[in-house]
């Protein structure tokens, strides 16, 4: 393991107990959107959290391309508990997989399909979202066990591409990633996503920079409204 990793990982031996692989999925399409953190600096990403539940998220990804993702996840479960689920995202081989949730995180993402690494969440007993975007690549994860599917770049086929894949696949629970907004969520959401995913649109590089908390709290709770108004529609 590298020495930066270890380091992170051995800072958050005391990150509270996992929760079910079962309850943690249920959580996960409950919130609906699951916010992801992608930043050049770790600094400003506790006050960003803080804003983003602000807004009414309960889940939010911070990539490992972030620096010191880990750490930032060990700091935000002791600010905010259960208030807020936490995962990391942009693991891409099993060891940062295991590191990750050794440290703390609830659930993994990844951004392509690679079966060693769903392996390693099961073995803690955490929820993975496996990245994909074909329906083969789709299906492979489905079978070794992804919880969840995350196509990704979602923009490119938009919802009326899941819907057909949905079509011969509904057993996949396919959470989309990438041009995901407030505008469109209702449409993925109708597609038949059990949640959504949603970086740049929610949390931009201006947010950050600027530090502008006010601002992503509103973002947020333009999405939380538009999934909250199509979940009702989608009931009656």
């Amino acid at each position: 393991m590298p020495r930066e990793l270890s380091e992170q990982v051995d800072v958050m031996r005391d990150a509270r107990p996992q929760m079910s692989n079962s309850t943690t999925s249920a959580r996960l399409i409950d919130s609906g959107l699951v916010a992801i953190i992608r930043a050049d600096s770790s600094e400003q990403l506790l006050d960003a959290a803080r804003a983003l539940v602000d807004g009414g998220i309960s889940a939010m990804e911070v990539t490992m391309t972030t620096p010191n993702a880990l750490q930032v996840i060990a700091d935000a479960r002791a600010a905010f508990g259960d208030a807020l689920l936490l995962g990391v995202g942009t693991v891409l081989d099993a060891q940062t997989c295991h590191s990750a949730v050794e440290g703390g995180a609830q659930f993994i993402v990844t951004p392509v399909t690679k079966i060693e690494t769903i392996r390693a969440a099961h073995e803690h007993g955490v929820p993975i979202a496996s990245g994909a975007f074909t329906p083969s690549e789709a299906y492979a994860a489905h079978e070794a066990g992804a919880d969840f599917i995350k196509i990704f770049p979602a923009d490119l086929g938009g919802p009326a591409y899941i819907r057909t894949m949905l079509a011969p696949l509904p057993m996949l629970r396919i959470i989309p990633t990438g041009g995901v907004t407030p505008e469109n969520a209702g449409a993925f959401l109708g597609a038949g996503c059990v949640a959504l995913g949603a970086g740049s649109t929610l949390v931009s590089k201006d947010i950050l920079q600027n530090r502008d908390w006010p601002k992503l709290t509103a973002r947020a709770g333009e999405f939380v409204r538009a999934i909250r108004e199509c979940r009702t529609a989608l009931k009656n």
